[in-house]
């Protein structure tokens, strides 16, 4: 699973699946957000989610699931989703 934006949302639902046994490969345009989770998660890096080029380079189009996070930037919550649906992402919450 991936997650996309690890805000209070985003973190808390990377940490439940991650408790339910689930990999979960955590996204966030912040380097502060992505160190306070980084020890928690299976994968935790900083990309901007909007850069379709640097999700291809994450593999993310690899995962069946993904969860977009943000909630702060209706923007980048859309483009994000774009983006997703552009590499052939299926499942997409958002």
């Amino acid at each position: 699973m991936v997650v996309l934006g690890l805000g209070r949302f985003g973190k808390s639902l990377a940490l439940e699946l991650m408790s339910q046994g689930t990999e979960v490969l955590g996204i966030d345009s912040s380097d502060a957000v992505v160190q306070k989770v980084a020890h928690r998660l299976t994968h935790a890096v900083v990309a901007d989610t909007t850069d379709e080029e640097s999700l291809r380079q994450l593999s993310v189009h690899e995962y069946g699931r993904a969860v977009v996070g943000i909630g702060s930037d209706l923007e980048a919550s859309l483009l994000t989703a774009s983006a997703l649906i552009n590499l052939g992402v299926h499942n997409i919450w958002a």
